[in-house]
């Protein structure tokens, strides 16, 4: 089995798609497999899976972070529906500091985006039921939980979806500002 592995316009996001064998039946796919994505060059050591569904086409879940040294690389998928998912590079001295990636992920399309370590991630979903499914290598840690505000006007991200339109957590939607942001990559 093979695996196509794109480069973004931040390098380090990498857009994977895991070839798919189709019969009457339907299809079959390896989306992981740790020999193959290392030989691609993604050599994260995934620990934890996670599964979220978001009932309403407009839910917003980001832009998160985990801080370190609970820091995690993120391997996103869509199971069900489909996702405009974001990435935000926050690594102190990037090149790339502050801009953003994005791409089109849906279960019709089979493609999961890679997100290293020191990066912002969130997603909005382009339907009801969207299915969200994401491996990380690091251990989820409530302190070290952090968030910034989805639509802040110094990171410029074209969520192609309308403020009022967004649904979104509180948590979310009382996210702080980039500019109050202090990096810790």
């Amino acid at each position: 089995m093979s695996l196509k592995v794109e480069a973004l316009e931040i390098p380090d996001v990498k857009l994977v798609t895991p070839m798919r064998f189709s019969d009457p039946r339907g299809f079959f796919s390896e989306t992981y497999n740790a020999a193959r994505f290392r030989a691609a060059g993604i050599a994260a050591d995934f620990v934890q899976d996670n599964h979220s569904c978001s009932e309403k086409a407009g839910t917003v879940r980001g832009l998160h972070f985990q801080a370190p040294p609970f820091a995690q690389a993120k391997l996103v998928r869509v199971l069900r529906g489909a996702i405009l998912d974001v990435a935000v590079d926050v690594r102190r001295g990037s090149a790339t500091y502050g801009k953003s990636v994005k791409a089109e992920l849906s279960a019709e399309n089979g493609a999961q985006l890679f997100v290293p370590r020191g990066f912002l991630h969130g997603f909005v979903t382009r339907g009801a039921g969207t299915e969200v499914a994401y491996k990380v290598d690091n251990y989820y840690a409530r302190e070290a939980d952090g968030a910034v505000l989805w639509n802040d006007p110094d990171l410029g991200i074209d969520w192609q979806l309308a403020k009022d339109a967004a649904l979104l957590s509180e948590r979310d939607a009382t996210a702080q500002a980039f500019f109050q942001f202090k990096s810790p990559f």
